[in-house]
Parts: structure tokens; sequence; C-alpha cells
């Protein structure tokens, strides 16, 4: 396989009053905790969202790589359902001094487009500024971040910006481009 040119841009929130909140979709549609680490339903979140957008970076993890993952403390996963359909998540992972990092973010294809994300995202990044009420011991959050690149959905910048997030960092990386194989070969038409 060739290499792609990929930019990355680093967003930021540094204050809890940046958030522009989403209004709510229409619909029976809830954010709600996976309060239980299951490295198999992260995954298959992680596949189903990322399986058109490229994202590969975990797929060769284990079992043990998911389940320290998520449990380290403060590490946490909302997960939208559509009248009890998963369709997205956002995962928070705390960091030193107050920094909490959406680490993940999206939605499944079949749920883009419904006014789901841009809700979700909202939540999740309220949920990022509580973070520590939650978490004894967590630093009060500081600053929320996240990155997004050119694989990514073409709205996902314009929901960052929208919920307030600004840019702070941009970066051109060569990638070997690969064929992500999603929850499963086949998965979502091409």
């Amino acid at each position: 396989m060739s290499n792609i040119a990929v930019t990355t841009w680093s967003l930021e929130q540094t204050d809890r009053s940046d958030l522009l909140p989403a209004a709510a979709p229409e619909g029976d549609v809830r954010v709600v905790r996976a309060e239980v680490p299951s490295p198999e339903f992260s995954r298959f979140l992680y596949a189903s969202v990322g399986q058109d957008i490229r994202w590969t970076d975990r797929l060769g993890w284990t079992y043990e790589q998911w389940r320290a993952q998520l449990e380290q403390p403060g590490v946490e996963t909302w997960v939208a359902y559509d009248r009890g359909t998963p369709g997205g998540y956002v995962e928070l992972t705390p960091g030193d001094d107050g920094v909490v990092e959406i680490e993940y973010f999206g939605l499944i294809p079949a749920f883009r487009g419904r006014r789901i994300g841009g809700h979700l995202l909202s939540y999740g990044t309220a949920r990022a500024w509580d973070l520590a009420e939650r978490w004894p011991g967590l630093a009060v959050t500081k600053r929320v971040w996240l990155h997004t690149c050119s694989k990514d959905g073409e709205h996902a910048m314009d929901n960052y910006l929208r919920r307030g997030f600004t840019l702070f960092d941009t970066k051109v990386e060569e990638e070997r481009e690969v064929a992500t194989p999603g929850p499963w070969p086949g998965a979502y038409p091409a």
C-alpha cells in the first residue's frame, strides 16, 4: 500500500464556559455511561465507528491492553443510544494537572447525519469538565482537548468548532495507507 498525507488538528477548551452545547436530537436518544469496563464492548464501538475512517491504532490491541485502558481511574465511555441501539461513543481519558482528552468520539455510519453527533459531543465534553466530581482524587478539569484528522468524517471539524473548541496545533505527516476491516469484513458499503 502507498503512503498518504494526513493532517492532524488539535483543539481545546480552556474553560467550562467555552462549551457551546448542541440541541438534543428528536426521538429517543440517550447518552449513558458504560460503567462496567468491557473490552469486548469498547472494541465493538471502536471498530464500528472507525471502520470507514481508518481507525487502526487499537485494532491490534489484546484483551489485556483494552482492559488496562478502561480500568484506569477516570477513563469513561459514554454511549449514545437511539431507541436502545448503540449509535456512537465518546471516550474520556484524564491526564496530569486537570487535563482531560476526548480520546475517541464518533458515530457508527448508520447514525451519522441525524444530529446525534453534536449532542453526543456536547454531552461528552460536559462530562469531561465535571470528571473530577465522579472520581475523587482527580484534579479538577482545567482543559479539555482532542484531535481530529483529515481521515475523519467531513463534518467532524465543524462540529468541534461549533461546540466551542479552538485550534491550537496542526501537523501534517505521511502515513501508510491501510485497509480497515471494520467490525467484520464488508460491514460498511464502500
